[in-house]
């Protein structure tokens, strides 16, 4: 299929250029990640991103992921930007973001921590290792699902969902490092299978990824730079789009807008009282 390229919005123009930053400090201390989920599809469907898409996604296998942090996340110029490590202070979530300082990437929710930073961003997620037994993964998912649960809680997280909202408080009681670490199950790492289940998805099988479409890599073109994406990604993202050659109608696109405020020159603090008071819309699943 022939790949048009479309003119960049500012916003997806500075996201390369963040997407090139951690990929060059990715490649200065030899870390192996790749293009994930929609920016994956972006580049095999469009040669780049997806027009109507607004944020990058990268994973990481999880030695890969806690390395990075440990011996790559100093490299970035704090003046520049803002490493955003998962379950640390201001910041819940158990996936981290890289953030720009002097932006607004405001999301549509009300945060209870007002230190948190939301400047704009590209994913960070972290792929982990999949049991062999079949009960067990089961088990994996269902923590995950609390992890992510409690996470969301102690973030803001807003829904209309009678049934989320009490599974939230339920699991507000759960704690969540042993849960955290049955997810991880490192000492299952020569499985044959990995998964993504703490990227937030909310399928079980299209978390399910063979190890070997995170451990074997190729480059792909995307935009005007070249950066690692699986050998395997007509298999992967057959796994989690389906046919994801169908281009979606307008209105299956919409929700893929994830900022309610974004400023690209001015810091997000400066719309911390507009945030307060904004009214959130809760959306339908996405279509890419």
């Amino acid at each position: 299929m022939e790949k048009q390229k479309t003119h960049l919005t500012e916003h997806q123009t500075l996201l390369l250029e963040m997407l090139h930053d951690f990929d060059q400090v990715c490649r200065n201390h030899n870390i192996h990640y790749q293009l994930f989920a929609g920016t994956a599809l972006g580049a095999v469907r469009h040669g780049g991103f997806i027009p109507w898409d607004d944020d990058i996604d990268v994973i990481l296998m999880r030695d890969e992921y806690e390395r990075f942090f440990r011996e790559a996340a100093g490299d970035f110029d704090p003046s520049v930007y803002y490493v955003q490590r998962d379950n640390s202070p201001h910041w819940p979530m158990q996936f981290s973001k890289l953030r720009r300082n002097g932006t607004a990437c405001i999301e549509k929710y009300h945060p209870k921590d007002k230190l948190v930073h939301q400047g704009v961003y590209i994913d960070i997620f972290p792929c982990d290792n999949l049991a062999n037994n079949g009960l067990i993964r089961r088990l994996q998912f269902a923590a995950s699902k609390v992890v992510i649960a409690k996470a969301l809680y102690v973030r803001g997280y807003e829904t209309n969902s009678i049934a989320k909202k009490l599974f939230m408080q339920f699991c507000r009681i759960v704690p969540r490092r042993p849960l955290e670490e049955f997810c991880i199950r490192r000492k299952d790492a020569g499985t044959e299978m990995v998964h993504s289940f703490l990227a937030a998805s909310k399928s079980y099988k299209k978390n399910l990824l063979p190890r070997e479409w995170l451990n074997n890599t190729m480059e792909i073109q995307f935009e005007d730079f070249t950066f690692p994406i699986s050998r395997h990604y007509d298999a992967l993202l057959r796994n989690l789009y389906g046919d994801y050659h169908r281009i979606p109608s307008p209105e299956e696109r919409k929700c893929k807008e994830h900022a309610a405020i974004l400023d690209l020159e001015h810091s997000y603090t400066e719309y911390l009282d507009k945030q307060a008071t904004m009214s959130i819309k809760i959306h339908t699943k996405c279509i890419r």
